[in-house]
């Protein structure tokens, strides 16, 4: 049997660090490309259409989001099967994991198409902005079924410790990308529906590459009995896949409603919100790929039982989040008006976004902890108390902004944020204790797997 990436055997460190830089590189990449995606629209476009694409984030966090989870979701069973070497299951779970995203594209296509408009006037869009907003978001979720391919492509890959193809895909399909931008916009003049086609068009590619990897590796040649699995088996993929799918939506639901209120403040403070939202994605980075790797890592060591490795693996990746967030959060401390003149152009909007970033960078470690904490349970098979953190999270952000925006203004948005982090943290935290206790003290985690053969 050819092994992709065996995390169950050799030392630990050298692991996770083999899996983290190639991944790191492939979310940075993303990030880069939609750091470069902002700056074209404000630069080219100017801040009204910044506002009109960052106005579609939490929306499009909502429904891609929902497809990332259930990707994730599906992938943590597939790394217990490759983790315990039961290569048959493995290609079951490969083959419902295809079925079931198939169906997922489909309806989140429809839906999302369907109440785009209706959803855009709930969130109180300003009619300078609504008309770019929906024209960017009609051909962003007509593409769903891109997003949907790599999301549970890249997602496989990573459950069986391969995060070198979804790097080579981020790397090709970000150069198209970019220069896609810079042919519509500045080319052609297509306003932001440029940008939208230049995003799904790399998307395709990017999952294209990643599903030709997946073509060639032996563990998931799957043949015709391998799409007739058991009722069990897709009942075992749902229950990872839906709570951290809802997970994601939740979470989601909240920044929507952060963003209805940004946007009751006016055009300036919605162009605002959306650099700083761009900055903060790019500088949880560090801590969002720690949370990928201990996910893959503790995913196959759950399948072998290999608990004392977990921990192992838990202790490196805390240590990469702190230590991106002493970098990454001084700069968001001391240099707040530097990092806003990278995006926006008027004076009064990098004065609004310059006081966001400061408070949120001091507490960046909540997030980047929390991102391996969750991820860390979720690969352990236990997406329960992830998704109750995320109506936590839900209920702090539209709590926070509620009750503080009309005496504190727009920095009522930073504390909604830093809030939702501490309290998801915190259930994240006690969860992970809590589970590797008590598995430490059993002979073997698969007896919490539901069988499915």
């Amino acid at each position: 049997m050819a092994k992709i990436n065996d995390m169950t055997n050799g030392k630990v460190s050298k692991i996770i660090f083999g899996f983290f830089m190639p991944l790191l590189m492939t979310n940075l990449l993303q990030q880069v490309y939609n750091f470069s995606d902002t700056a074209i629209v404000g630069k080219g476009l100017g801040d009204n259409a910044l506002a009109a694409v960052g106005n579609m984030s939490s929306l499009t966090f909502l429904i891609i989001g929902f497809s990332m989870g259930m990707a994730n979701g599906f992938a943590v069973l597939i790394s217990h099967y490759y983790g315990a070497k039961d290569i048959g299951s493995l290609k079951k779970a490969f083959a419902a994991s295809v079925k079931l995203a198939a169906v997922i594209a489909v309806f989140l296509t429809a839906v999302s198409l369907l109440f785009l408009r209706r959803i855009m006037i709930i969130m109180n869009t300003s009619d300078e902005i609504l008309a770019d907003s929906l024209r960017y978001g009609y051909i962003i979720f007509a593409g769903l079924i891109a997003t949907v391919s790599y999301n549970i492509s890249a997602a496989v890959l990573r459950a069986l410790g391969d995060s070198k193809t979804p790097f080579i895909a981020i790397v090709i399909s970000s150069v198209i990308n970019i220069m896609l931008d810079c042919i519509c916009i500045f080319g052609f003049r297509t306003g932001v529906e440029g940008a939208a086609i230049a995003t799904v068009a790399a998307t395709f590619i990017s999952a294209g590459i990643c599903i030709r990897r997946i073509l060639s590796i032996g563990e998931l040649s799957l043949s015709r009995s391998d799409f007739s699995a058991p009722s069990g088996m897709y009942s075992s993929l749902l229950k990872n896949g839906l709570p951290m799918a809802l997970m994601n939506s939740i979470t989601a639901v909240g920044c929507i409603v952060v963003q209805s209120f940004v946007n009751d403040l006016g055009v300036a403070y919605t162009s605002a919100y959306s650099a700083c939202s761009r900055y903060l994605n790019m500088f949880m980075l560090p801590g969002v790929t720690a949370g990928y790797t201990i996910a893959a890592f503790a995913g196959q060591n759950f399948g072998a039982a290999r608990f004392d490795r977990i921990k192992e693996g838990m202790k490196v990746c805390v240590r990469i989040a702190l230590a991106a967030y002493v970098l990454l959060g001084s700069l968001m401390v001391f240099f707040p008006k530097v990092l806003a003149s990278f995006m926006l152009n008027g004076s009064d909007t990098i004065g609004i976004a310059a006081e966001f970033l400061p408070i949120c960078g001091a507490m960046l470690f909540a997030v980047d902890l929390l991102f391996v904490f969750r991820n860390c349970v979720q690969g352990m098979g236990q997406p329960i108390m992830p998704m109750i953190s995320g109506i936590l999270e839900m209920v702090l952000r539209i709590a926070v902004i509620v009750l503080f925006i009309r005496n504190m203004g727009f920095r009522a948005t930073a504390f909604a944020e830093i809030s939702a982090w501490t309290g998801a943290l915190i259930v994240n935290a006690g969860a992970y204790f809590m589970y590797i206790r008590r598995f430490s003290s059993e002979k073997s985690a698969l007896s919490y797997q539901v069988s499915t053969t």
